[in-house]
């Protein structure tokens, strides 16, 4: 055998390596596939950026690119040291134990996570409302859905509780149709409240924010009963925008409460 053949296969041979070496070799080769793990996210960023992917592809091909980098550095430890059969037999019951136990969760939410991505209830960068959350998708990873909720923070839901709450998805064709609501006494009529408070509040923002809106904001009457009357404020943002969102919707509900006031002091 050539002095090349024999330095191949002691370097096929990585189990027979002294116990420092495997240690070396076993961080290097994860420090590579690191490397190939962040390079690859930025490539995907930049590759976004110059072709306009849609947001909910982006995250599918990185999920995709997590899961093979967290596959490829499992694989390389058990090839270096190379873990015996013998040993997962003789742990399959604590190791069962430890999965019932305490990463059940974990698998479930794991679970959970492809069955969103692939049943596409929403997709990244759509706002939704699960059961009593709200807000803009950032993310759906493995674990966990990512919202941006309207007090500007970065929300984690598990995909189990995800996939067990009712969903709204508030974006189509193109924008978020977001709709809150006012109510008031029934100390003035219907219209009085529309031509007085309503209508004059939504011309006065869409004159104002015309350029970040798609549409003129809506009213409706929603529900009425002894104690009061109830209007449905519907308005129109890109989609994507929740910051927008969240800091026009506050301003309109200000504009109509400012009408109010001045319409019950006069």
């Amino acid at each position: 055998m050539s002095f090349n053949e024999t330095n191949m296969n002691d370097l096929l041979n990585l189990g027979d390596l002294p116990l420092d070496a495997k240690f070396v070799y076993t961080v290097a080769l994860l420090g590579v596939v690191f490397f190939i793990y962040k390079y690859g996210s930025r490539l995907i960023d930049r590759t976004r950026d110059r072709l306009e992917f849609e947001a909910h592809a982006v995250n599918g091909i990185r999920l995709l690119l997590r899961v093979g980098a967290i596959m490829l550095g499992s694989f390389i430890v058990l090839i270096i040291w190379e873990l015996p059969s013998e040993w997962f037999v003789g742990s399959s019951a604590l190791i069962g134990a430890f999965l019932g136990f305490g990463s059940s969760q974990t698998i479930n939410n794991v679970v959970a996570g492809f069955y969103v991505l692939i049943t596409q209830p929403f997709k990244v960068k759509d706002y939704v409302k699960i059961g009593d959350l709200e807000g803009q998708v950032e993310e759906i990873s493995i674990n966990y859905t990512i919202l941006y909720t309207p007090t500007f923070n970065i929300l984690k839901v598990p995909n189990t509780q995800v996939i067990n709450s009712r969903i709204l998805n508030l974006t189509h064709e193109g924008f978020i149709k977001y709709t809150f609501h006012v109510s008031f006494s029934h100390e003035y009529t219907n219209k009085v409240l529309l031509d007085k408070c309503i209508q004059p509040a939504m011309e006065k923002f869409h004159d104002k924010h015309g350029d970040l809106q798609l549409r003129t904001p809506e009213a409706y009457l929603e529900s009425a009963d002894r104690l009061g009357k109830s209007f449905l404020i519907r308005i129109f943002i890109p989609k994507g925008e929740a910051k927008t969102l969240h800091t026009l919707q506050p301003e309109l509900l200000d504009m109509i409460m400012e009408n109010w006031y001045t319409l019950k002091s006069s």
